[in-house]
């Protein structure tokens, strides 16, 4: 089994931790950095933060890499000092009944950032929705895929990375794929 060094997964962390403030930096424009706009971004950055460790506590513990350095993202050495070992079996059903729980992560920033630019044009907003957008629905699941789930030993039956043995074009997050570890 492929080991990962602190710096690979840290690597296939960037584009996650990079959306997440991507999406608080679009409440802060939106909302004109007011108090409402510091209270939404932290509380995005928040649910950003939670979402991974919901992603450790509710599907790592499903998966081969649970308490090993073969995880690409780290998740499984995190989620071993969380819970124990469970059943691997019970891993395609553990990602896809929780995965869920962090897709609002792609949405909520387009939710808030797309009206507020067709109603008030800002260069500055149009800027983080074109990077965010690139990140979370480009870079992000380019990196899962071609990176960290490249080597993976679970690839040909995970939810996320195949369909009947075929690799799927989805959009998600190194948690998805880190999900896997």
């Amino acid at each position: 089994m492929r080991q990962y060094s602190h710096a690979e997964e840290l690597i296939n962390n960037l584009p996650y931790v990079l959306m997440a403030a991507l999406g608080a930096a679009i409440f802060l424009v939106v909302l004109d950095g007011s108090a409402w706009a510091w209270i939404m971004g932290a509380t995005y950055l928040a649910y950003g933060i939670a979402g991974a460790f919901w992603i450790m506590v509710f599907v790592c513990p499903f998966c081969r890499y649970w308490d090993t350095s073969s995880c690409p993202c780290g998740y499984g050495l995190i989620a071993a000092r969380l819970r124990k070992k469970a059943d691997t079996e019970c891993f395609n059903e553990k990602f896809k009944r929780h995965i869920p729980v962090i897709v609002p992560l792609w949405i909520i920033p387009a939710l808030a950032g797309i009206p507020a630019l067709i109603s008030s044009f800002s260069w500055l907003l149009l800027a983080l929705l074109v990077v965010f957008a690139l990140d979370a629905y480009l870079i992000l699941p380019l990196v899962a895929t071609q990176h960290g789930c490249k080597d993976c030993p679970q690839k040909d039956t995970c939810p996320w990375m195949s369909r009947k043995g075929r690799p799927v074009v989805a959009t998600s997050t190194p948690l998805a794929k880190t999900s896997s570890s």
